[in-house]
C-alpha cells in the first residue's frame, strides 16, 4: 500500500512539472528601432586647416619732437582720425625764431664783408682789399722793373733797385693775405649758411604733422609741459591697409606660398568671412613653436576690423578633393568621441569620425569609412548601439 502511494506522488509531481513547462511564455525577438535616415553625399571641396592669426596696423609710429621745448598746443585727442599733414602738436616758437634771426644776421654780415649784395649771390673771386693790394703790387712791379733797367745804365744804384724789389715782395704778400682773408670769410659764410639752415629746420621742428593717414591710439603729453628732444608725445597707427599675420604649422608650410588665398573670420564680425592673398613669407621658422609667419595686406573698409584683432584663418592645403560627407545632425558625441550610425543590412553600424570640414550642415567623414549614398541615421541616436536592428522610416 505504501509503494502505491509513493508511485502516485511521483506521477502527480511529474504532471505538475509538465503543466508548468507548458505555461512558460516563449521569449520574443527585440523589436527593430525605428529611425529616420539621410544618405551620405560626395562633395568636391578644398582641403583646408584652421590656424590662428592677428590683424596688425600697416604702420605704427611714436611721434616726437626733434628739439626740446614747452608744448604750446596739442591739436588732437585719443581715438581721433587724422590726415597726412595735419598738425598734431606745437612747441613754443619764440626761442627758435630768435635763433633764426641771429643766424640770418650772421650770414648777412659775412656777405657784406665779402662785398656781396645778397647772401644768395655766387661767392666772389676777389675783394676790395685784394683789388687794392693788387694795384699796389702792380705799381711796385713797374717801379722795380724800371729800376732794374736803370741799374745797368748806372742811372740808379743797386741798393735802390734792391729796395724796390723788397717792396714788390711785400706787396705780393699783402695780396696773398687778402686772398686768404677772402677764402676764410667764404668758409665762415658757408658755415653760417649751414647754421641758418639748421635754425630754419629747428623752427619748422616746433610743429609735428601726421606722416600718414591714421588714428591716434595714445596721447602722451599735455599743453604747458616741457619736454626733452625725442620724447614721445602721441602714437599714430595706420589702419588701412591692415596686415594679416598667420602662423602656419611647419608640416603645412609647403602648401602655402606667395599668392595663396586664405579666408578668415573674427568675433568682431560674426557670420562674415573675409578673403586675403599671402604676399610675404618669413624666410625662417619660429624656433619656439615651429611655425612659419605669413603676411598679407588687406584693404577692407570695414570698421569692425581693427589692429590687434584675433582671427581664425582657413588655409587651403589641397585643391578640389572629393570627400564623403554626412549630415551634421547625424553626429552623436559622447565622452569626447564623435560617431555616426550607418544602416547596413537592417542594422546600425557605428563609425567613429574626427572633426573635419563642415559645409552648410554637412561634416566630413573619414576616408573609406562610409560610401556616398549609404543611409545614415539622423533620429533616435540615443537608442542606437553597434549592431542593433533598425527599421528606417
Amino acid at each position: 500500500m505504501q509503494a502505491i502511494i509513493i508511485t502516485l506522488a511521483i506521477v502527480l509531481a511529474l504532471t505538475g512539472c509538465l503543466k508548468k513547462q507548458e505555461a512558460a511564455p516563449v521569449a520574443k525577438a527585440p523589436e527593430a528601432i525605428q529611425v529616420k535616415v539621410q544618405q551620405a553625399v560626395s562633395k568636391t571641396l578644398d582641403k583646408s586647416i584652421g590656424v590662428t592669426g592677428t590683424l596688425e596696423a600697416d604702420e605704427t609710429v611714436n611721434l616726437s619732437f626733434e628739439i626740446q621745448g614747452r608744448i604750446s598746443s596739442f591739436k588732437v585727442d585719443f581715438g581721433q582720425l587724422v590726415k597726412k599733414g595735419d598738425v598734431i602738436a606745437e612747441l613754443d616758437r619764440r626761442e627758435y625764431e630768435w635763433q633764426l634771426e641771429r643766424a640770418k644776421a650772421n650770414v648777412g654780415q659775412l656777405a657784406a664783408r665779402l662785398g656781396m649784395k645778397t647772401p644768395e649771390e655766387s661767392y666772389p673771386t676777389s675783394t676790395a682789399a685784394m683789388r687794392q693790394a693788387q694795384a699796389n703790387y702792380d705799381d711796385a712791379k713797374s717801379k722795380y722793373e724800371s729800376a732794374a733797367k736803370l741799374v745797368q745804365s748806372g742811372d740808379i744804384s743797386k741798393e735802390r733797385a734792391t729796395e724796390l724789389g723788397k717792396t714788390l715782395q711785400a706787396r705780393q704778400a699783402v695780396i696773398d693775405a687778402a686772398r686768404d682773408e677772402m677764402n676764410g670769410l667764404i668758409a665762415q659764410l658757408r658755415a653760417q649758411k649751414a647754421d641758418l639752415e639748421i635754425a630754419t629746420k629747428r623752427l619748422g621742428d616746433t610743429v609735428i604733422r601726421a606722416p600718414f593717414d591714421g588714428g591716434i591710439s595714445a596721447k602722451l603729453i599735455s599743453p604747458g609741459q616741457y619736454i626733452k628732444d625725442n620724447t614721445p608725445v602721441a602714437t599714430l597707427v595706420k589702419t588701412s591697409p591692415l596686415r594679416l599675420r598667420v602662423e602656419v604649422p611647419e608640416n603645412y608650410s609647403a602648401q602655402i606660398g606667395q599668392g595663396s588665398v586664405v579666408s578668415f573670420t573674427t568675433d568682431a564680425a560674426p557670420g562674415k568671412e573675409f578673403q586675403a592673398v599671402i604676399q610675404k613669407l618669413n624666410p625662417t621658422f619660429d624656433a619656439r613653436n615651429r611655425t612659419l609667419l605669413a603676411e598679407s595686406k588687406i584693404a577692407i573698409s570695414d570698421s569692425r576690423l581693427r589692429p590687434g584683432s584675433f582671427v581664425q584663418v582657413k588655409l587651403v592645403t589641397r585643391k578640389s578633393d572629393a570627400i564623403v560627407m554626412v549630415p551634421r545632425n547625424a553626429v552623436y558625441s559622447v565622452a569626447g568621441l564623435n560617431k555616426v550610425f550607418v544602416i547596413r543590412n537592417g542594422k546600425a553600424v557605428e563609425v567613429r569620425i574626427t572633426p573635419g570640414a563642415e559645409v552648410e550642415g554637412w561634416t566630413e567623414a573619414p576616408a573609406g569609412a562610409i560610401q556616398a549614398g549609404e543611409p545614415i541615421a539622423v533620429s533616435n541616436l540615443l537608442s542606437l548601439v553597434n549592431g542593433v536592428a533598425v527599421k528606417t522610416l
